[in-house]
């Protein structure tokens, strides 16, 4: 068998509106399994890919930021 997981989790979440995919991020975070990660990896992918310059040096300050807690 031959899955895609990154088109099955984009597949997913397409056509969710903002507060259904808060509710899927928030979820999974919560729910700390493991088996969430890639999942929470392709939305990243997502919005890494579909950020302008600034978006992605602010998350990337945020990320640094956070990891030095």
């Amino acid at each position: 068998m031959n899955l895609n997981l990154r088109n099955a989790i984009i597949h997913n979440v397409s056509g969710n509106s903002q507060a259904e995919l808060e509710d899927t991020i928030v979820d999974a975070i919560q729910n700390g399994e493991e088996k969430m990660l890639p999942g929470l990896g392709v939305l990243f992918e997502v919005i890494w890919n579909n950020s302008s310059e600034d978006e992605k040096k602010e998350m990337l300050s945020a990320l640094e930021n956070g990891l030095k807690q």
